[in-house]
């Protein structure tokens, strides 16, 4: 049996990635349009006048895409569900190619966490509806609305038996996910995991619940103003939908076995805000506490820190919140490090958001890029930090990076990237 300090020197690794937006049907093609400075939402009227927001990142669904996967699966599955297939399926092939993963590793030592903010919630409401009108919807509606509809897709569509979770936090969802796998493989209980978020959110009746509180942003004509993070013009966020899901393994495992290293995950928490459902707490301390306490458990001082990709929605209480939160963690070196919010190009995923942010780092790390926050015509004198305005920034020293996640309910989590090195 191994030591506790054994477990805690396990090391965690990322050896594939895969994601599906509105910006791309993978991670090259989202990160090229990223690159061009495209975004995912467009201008979009709703049949319902009484929804303000204007302005969403949907997808226009290719359902060829789903070619290989099982239609007896397929058919129980809610949208959200679906697109984690194609992220997962992108991921584990980034990972293993044509290698048959029997081969090398045993179902019962692979696992899934797939999470989500509202799971099949629209599925839910559409089915109601058909219920109301007629008495009769589909059989297969009770597993449609379940939140872990993604996760039991994953582990039946690629035998993975082993541990298996499904966050539901909101917006942190994505990196939460990442971190339970960052846990599970580090104190053994797997060598593989598959973890991150997806949603699709598009019924109206929800779309409507998340603007009648005034969340979404209310820009009516003008794209640029539509999502600005940390712009004087900021109204709320853009809803979009996708998936993104990333390979973690076992170092140890991963070099045995020849695998590509993208990067290492060392750190990795959770705070609770305990102040309110929507608003971010006004003392900052659950993120304040997640910053800080991704450093001490990783050994990084705070001026080694290279780019932190940020929550950033482009709503008024959180792009400050975060600013003075980050500013109050880090002190003087806050003013020094590069961050950008890269939701001004794809819009807020929730539960996809991220997992999607984590993969954008490593392709930053990748590509030696930090990516601009687009969109700042005119900056918040209050949001002071060096959020790379306009234009991303090439040739840029990417050793460690953070990503922080906020969501509704007080969920604040943060994993911290590393380039990967042999010793």
């Amino acid at each position: 049996m191994e030591t506790k300090d054994k477990q805690k020197s396990r090391r965690v690794v990322i050896t594939g990635y895969g994601g599906v937006t509105s910006m791309g049907n993978n991670m090259n093609e989202i990160w090229g349009n990223l690159m061009d400075y495209q975004v995912g939402y467009r201008h979009t009227k709703m049949d319902d006048d009484s929804i303000n927001a204007k302005y969403f990142g949907f997808m226009d669904f290719d359902r060829k895409l789903m070619r290989p996967f099982s239609k007896r699966i397929l058919k129980m599955l809610p949208q959200y569900a679906k697109f984690s297939l194609l992220a997962c399926d992108e991921a584990l092939n980034m990972a293993f190619g044509e290698t048959d993963l029997d081969e090398v590793v045993s179902p019962f030592e692979r696992g899934v966490v797939i999470g989500t903010g509202w799971g099949g919630l629209d599925t839910a409401n559409e089915n109601n509806n058909d219920y109301r009108e007629s008495g009769l919807t589909t059989s297969f509606a009770t597993v449609m609305s379940m939140c872990n509809a993604a996760t039991a897709a994953v582990s039946m569509n690629w035998n993975f038996r082993g541990y298996q979770n499904s966050p539901v936090a909101a917006c942190a969802t994505g990196t939460m996910a990442i971190g339970e796998a960052f846990d599970a493989i580090r104190c053994g209980r797997a060598k593989v995991v598959v973890a991150g978020g997806s949603e699709s959110l598009r019924e109206q009746f929800n779309i409507w619940s998340i603007d009648v509180i005034q969340a979404l942003s209310k820009e009516q004509e003008n794209e640029r103003l539509a999502c600005c993070p940390f712009s004087k013009g900021r109204s709320g966020f853009v809803l979009s939908e996708g998936a993104a899901v990333l390979c973690l393994e076992d170092y140890e495992f991963a070099k045995a076995r020849g695998a590509n290293i993208l990067a290492e995950v060392i750190g990795y928490t959770n705070y609770s805000d305990a102040y309110d459902m929507t608003a971010p707490a006004e003392d900052m301390q659950a993120r304040i506490h997640v910053i800080r306490e991704l450093c001490t458990q990783s050994g990084v001082a705070f001026d080694e820190i290279d780019y932190i990709n940020l929550h950033g929605t482009s709503t008024p209480l959180n792009d400050l919140n975060e600013t003075n939160s980050i500013k109050s963690a880090l002190g003087d070196a806050a003013y020094s490090i590069p961050m950008s919010s890269t939701k001004s190009y794809t819009g807020h995923l929730i539960g996809a958001a991220g997992s999607l942010e984590a993969i954008f780092c490593l392709k930053a790390m990748e590509n030696n890029t930090i990516p601009a926050t687009i969109h700042m015509d005119e900056p918040d004198p209050e949001c002071d930090l060096d959020y790379v305005p306009n234009k991303h920034r090439y040739d840029q020293k990417l050793d460690i990076i953070m990503n922080l996640s906020f969501g509704f309910g007080g969920a604040n989590a943060g994993v911290l990237l590393k380039r990967f090195e042999e010793s």
